[in-house]
């Protein structure tokens, strides 16, 4: 099969993860017979530097017409001025709008070989898997209005964070459908106390759950769920929630599997059902890290792990996505570890020797006739 890719490798650290995760996807290509074209393009902070704007007109048109896009991460202090016109981010925000990517998908899941590297008690972390499906088009970070001014009294500044009844329903579904796939549990989270925003969210799941008696619904507070999270992680299976409350609590998320640098995520145009394709985009949730970049030292498993993400949701190859998943499990397994999740009596490795020692698990029985194009 023959699949077209977008490759933005944006700011600080995302062009050495991409290469990392292009690496992979070459001998996945080999071993399988299926043809990756990859086409370039700039987004973010470079993206403002050649054309002045953080999302050129031109890229977005290559993301449409491809079958998924890879995206490193955006940002960092050269462009880093509450006062600029455009910023990096906006290049990202743009891409989820305009490409219709609202549902975010991120998995936390922790490997036993990692029980040791977190500052979490082994215990309380053990067997924790988990899925975070997070609105991505919504809430705080698109409402109107949003802006500052000045008064006679002052500065004043206005975010507002608004959802239609579609907006939610849409969402809720997926984490439902996810939900009925995996252990049959679904935890909501809103602000229903404080929000009216939340309280037509808890209200919209409520509804939706009717549909889906199979599913264990309960409904949680960002806050209880914040604490939740570190003190019984186990607690959970799916969780569903707006965008800027998914926003922190994946990042807090992270610290259970390790590192930021460990997790994935998927943000898709709808859940698809088996057997079928859906466009995407691939991304590790860390972000550019530009006091790391250059220096071989970032850890490239969560931009793989991205990259099996695409194979199982945007391609339908769910092999090659385990493919994957078991060669850095087996790496983990023999010792090696990036300077993030890095503990007594491991050898640490840089960015692109954790790529190569993948890599090798992966290639050592590789066979087939697929390629990998530079477009």
């Amino acid at each position: 099969m023959r699949f077209d890719i977008t490759v933005l490798p944006g700011d600080g650290v995302g062009p050495e993860v991409i290469t990392a995760g292009v690496a992979v996807l070459k001998v996945v290509a080999k071993r399988s017979g299926h043809e990756f074209n990859l086409h370039y393009d700039l987004v973010g902070g470079t993206a403002i530097d050649e054309f002045g704007v953080a999302l050129a007109p031109q890229t977005l048109k290559l993301c449409n017409g491809s079958d998924a896009v890879l995206l490193g991460a955006v940002g960092g202090p050269k462009w880093d001025n509450p006062e600029a016109r455009v910023r990096p981010e906006d290049g990202l925000l743009a891409l989820r709008k305009e490409l219709g990517l609202f549902a975010n998908l991120r998995p936390v899941k922790v490997l036993p070989v990692l029980a040791d590297s977190t500052t979490l008690k082994p215990q309380i972390i053990k067997d924790v898997d988990l899925m975070f499906v997070r609105e991505l088009t919504g809430g705080v970070y698109f409402g109107r209005p949003k802006r500052q001014w000045r008064t006679n009294r002052g500065r004043r500044a206005i975010d507002s964070m608004a959802y239609s009844e579609q907006e939610i329903e849409r969402i809720v579904r997926v984490g439902f459908e996810l939900a009925r796939r995996r252990r049959g549990k679904l935890t909501s989270v809103d602000k229903a106390n404080v929000l009216e925003s939340s309280r037509l969210w808890r209200k919209v799941v409520t509804e939706v759950a009717e549909e889906y008696p199979d599913v264990e619904l309960d409904h949680m507070l960002v806050d209880a769920c914040a604490m939740r999270l570190i003190r019984q992680p186990i607690y959970f299976d799916t969780i569903v929630t707006e965008n800027m409350f998914g926003d922190i609590l994946t990042d807090e998320a992270s610290m259970l599997a390790g590192s930021m640098g460990m997790l994935a995520s998927a943000s898709l145009s709808g859940i698809p059902q088996s057997g079928e394709q859906t466009f995407g985009m691939y991304e590790p949730i860390h972000g550019s890290v530009p006091r790391r970049a250059g220096q071989n030292l970032v850890n490239p498993i969560a931009t793989i792990l991205s990259c099996g993400m695409m194979l199982r949701y945007s391609f339908t190859l769910e092999k090659e996505a385990e493919m994957i998943e078991k060669s850095i499990s087996k790496v983990l397994e023999q010792g090696y570890r990036t300077y993030d999740i890095m503990e007594q009596g491991k050898t640490q490795v840089g960015t692109r020797e954790m790529c190569e020692l993948i890599i090798k698990n992966l290639a050592d029985d590789a066979s087939g006739t697929g390629v990998v194009k530079d477009g």
